[in-house]
């Protein structure tokens, strides 16, 4: 497989009015796919496409439907949605795909570009490389009696809070819960809000008035400060933070303490091992706590480790046959009841655990001692090279031997910028933040020297 040219981890993102997240690549981008969807499935391909809040949204909203439309692709616009409910409607409604337009918990001046297969999941690499090819390849339309046609699905939003009520037990209610939703100003603005009251909840939202500019400003699940303020001064039992596409979540308890993607991951794992839901190992990520895998431990539930980011997490828990797995940031899966990172169904999937354990999230989350974490970014040319050199090896082992069965330590090199991270974990913050300085110094004296 060559080297893909536009396809990053998680889809195509970038600043608006830059190549490619412009106009005209979209417009290339949507016959690109409906060629590509046709030469691998049905002649007549249909393709759903939901947006963020976002202001570009509505172009790119517009360019990729007339690109899908020219190649012969039917389309169907769900308005703002969140990620994973794009992902569910994919399946639900029979698309051969679903694409989201949205820069997750970014900026709005940035946006991007995600697909989900037919069955709800990331695209394969194999057709995000047929996807470039065709990219690359000249810009041509169907025949008049072949083209497309765009319709737009009314009710997206009740199908999408139905199924996330669907994702628990029909007897599970909210009734006497006092829940402040916090909806980063981005695409659960609709839904959440529906989701939580209908189940029963007595439901006060911040972050829920979007205007194509205020997306993840101060709210939402990378700025918990405001939901933090909001559970204390209204005295609510939880918060709930979603991000700007909603496919990450993060709670507050009732003391206004955050709870983070470990704290979520900790949670569901010892309630489900306990009820003999919980199957296979816990994935995280080399950025879990090295506190999660100690606490889960001590419950008889293994973490494994995958890389950053959600698609390495699926994969982790694909072939350790696992139900349960996340990132520290809040993407968490619930791979029994969604097929992505689902902010929604996440926290639905912690408030019926903590029903079921007759607690809260304060009390649930006790048993989590996180350790302290220091992480060094090492930005010198040549960094990304110095992790193969004599002097880092070495230092990396005897930072390892250093911390043998009290702490960890993770040397990661950035993908597109010359930087490595150096993260140092362990009970004592001195002697943390002692040895992280000494390795990145090592990493950094290598990197001048290659």
């Amino acid at each position: 497989m060559t080297q893909r040219k536009y396809f990053g981890t998680d889809g195509i993102r970038g600043l608006v009015g830059q190549w490619p997240i412009s106009a005209d690549f979209m417009l290339r981008l949507g016959r690109a796919v409906g060629v590509v969807l046709a030469r691998h499935g049905r002649a007549r391909p249909k393709v759903l496409i939901g947006k963020d809040t976002r202001v570009s949204g509505y172009m790119f909203e517009s360019a990729l439907e007339a690109g899908l439309v020219a190649a012969g692709a039917d389309v169907s616009l769900l308005g703002p949605m969140p990620t994973p409910g794009v992902a569910f409607l994919t399946r639900s409604l029979r698309a051969d795909a679903g694409i989201v337009i949205s820069a997750s918990h970014n900026p709005h001046h940035d946006n991007g570009i995600k697909f989900f297969s037919a069955n709800g999941e990331k695209l394969s690499d194999e057709v995000e490389h047929a996807i470039e090819e065709e990219l690359e390849l000249e810009f041509t339309t169907v025949p008049s009696e072949q083209l497309g046609k765009a319709t737009r699905i009314a009710d997206a939003v009740t199908r999408y809070a139905e199924f996330c009520k669907s994702t628990v037990s029909e007897d599970f209610s909210l009734r006497g819960l006092r829940i402040v939703l916090d909806c980063a100003n981005g695409a659960t603005y609709q839904v959440a809000p529906k989701v939580f009251s209908e189940l029963g909840a007595v439901v006060s939202t911040i972050g829920d008035r979007p205007d194509g500019f205020n997306i993840n400003r101060d709210v939402g699940s990378t700025h918990p400060q405001a939901l933090e303020r909001a559970v204390v001064e209204q005295g609510a039992d939880l918060g709930i933070a979603f991000d700007g596409d909603g496919d990450r979540v993060q709670l507050v308890d009732r003391e206004g303490k955050l709870a983070d993607g470990d704290d979520i991951l900790f949670v569901l794992a010892n309630a489900w091992h306990a009820q003999g839901l919980l199957l296979g190992p816990v994935v995280g990520t080399l950025m879990s706590n090295y506190g999660l895998q100690l606490a889960l431990a001590q419950h008889d539930v293994q973490l494994i480790r995958a890389n950053v980011g959600d698609r390495y997490v699926l994969q982790q828990l694909k072939e350790h046959g696992g139900n349960l797995g996340g990132e520290t940031s809040g993407h968490i899966l619930c791979l029994d009841r969604a097929t992505t990172g689902d902010g929604i169904v996440s926290a639905l999937a912690v408030l019926e655990a903590l029903a079921y354990a007759g607690t809260d999230l304060a009390e649930a989350r006790r048993g989590l001692s996180k350790m302290p974490q220091i992480m060094i970014n090492v930005r010198a040319d040549g960094a990304r090279e110095a992790l193969h050199s004599d002097p880092v090896r070495e230092a990396l082992a005897e930072t390892e031997r250093a911390l043998s069965g009290r702490g960890r330590v993770v040397l990661r090199a950035s993908g597109t910028e010359p930087l490595v991270r150096v993260t140092v974990e362990a009970a004592d913050e001195g002697e943390v933040r002692q040895l992280a300085e000494r390795l990145a110094g090592v990493v950094k004296s290598a990197a001048e020297r290659s």
